[in-house]
């Protein structure tokens, strides 16, 4: 019998191992795996889904908003930490913002353009603290932010020397600027579409001491995801929760301390509490 052709032989190899590899890889390896994980791991394994009355409301391990048609807080619900997913814990969007601490100038909308501007991440930052503020009844303010809710931050020129001009770049006019001076130059207002590229950007910590509201609640993770917020941020609610709720407190408070989950292995993370089941724990009474 004759012998077949190298290259013959050499592409007949190659297709049984696209065949043996695609049955071990593709079918046998997942299932055993899909079986594994069903048989010890099963709740896990679909998702850890949350059911409440016979209805599936989520899963402990993805976050979700609690707010009306309009965006705004429930006010009965603990609320989320904010989310950079799609609008809002959007699993087929997962992500973080990407934007860094040195992000701290804002774009401004130019009004009758298509043009709806650019918050950095320290307005962000500064007008979630705001709003929180507003929620909870405390103080929102920190060192940075303005008390209108954005980035206290003033572009100096020339960027080298004596200043002869100084603008509030991210409130835009007629806002009055968060201070009225900078080095005996008068501080100007934002005007959009102007390009302040050349001036040196000044940070200006102002008078606030530490932040009342929490760091988780006003900076997203970096999934986009997370089900939990910290104690403290919880803590905070506790009061608005419990009014709207015509309930006590301390009941509030002792639900909070049964939904804290411990650090990871005794040691990593801090202390959180899964905010999906903390606000079922109170529907149920």
């Amino acid at each position: 019998m004759e012998r077949l052709p190298s290259w013959i032989r050499q592409h007949l190899a190659a297709v049984r191992a696209v065949i043996v590899l695609t049955l071990v890889l593709g079918g046998i390896y997942p299932l055993v795996v899909t079986g594994v994980a069903q048989a010890v791991f099963n709740d896990k394994a679909n998702g850890s889904l949350v059911e409440n009355n016979g209805k599936t409301v989520g899963s402990a391990l993805v976050g979700q908003l609690f707010t009306d048609k309009d965006g705004n807080a429930v006010r009965k619900y603990f609320q989320s930490r904010p989310s950079a997913a799609g609008d809002g814990y959007d699993m087929l969007s997962t992500a973080a913002s990407n934007l860094g601490p040195e992000d701290v100038v804002d774009t401004l909308p130019v009004p009758g353009v298509e043009d709806e501007g650019r918050a950095s991440l320290l307005t962000q930052v500064c007008a979630r603290s705001k709003a929180v503020g507003e929620l909870e009844g405390v103080s929102g303010a920190r060192p940075y932010c303005t008390p209108d809710g954005v980035g206290a931050v003033l572009k100096v020129f020339p960027a080298v020397g004596t200043p002869t001009r100084a603008v509030s770049v991210n409130q835009a006019c007629p806002a009055r600027p968060f201070a009225a001076t900078f080095e005996g130059v008068t501080v100007e207002c934002g005007k959009p579409g102007e390009d302040y590229a050349a001036g040196r950007t000044v940070p200006v910590r102002g008078t606030a001491g530490p932040p009342v509201v929490p760091a988780d609640a006003v900076t997203a993770s970096g999934s986009g995801l997370d089900p939990h917020i910290s104690v403290a941020y919880a803590e905070l609610q506790a009061l608005r929760v419990a009014k709207a709720r015509g309930i006590a407190v301390a009941s509030v408070n002792e639900l909070i301390r049964e939904h804290t989950t411990g650090r990871a292995l005794g040691f990593m993370g801090e202390p959180a509490v899964n905010v999906l089941d903390l606000n079922l724990a109170l529907d149920k009474g």
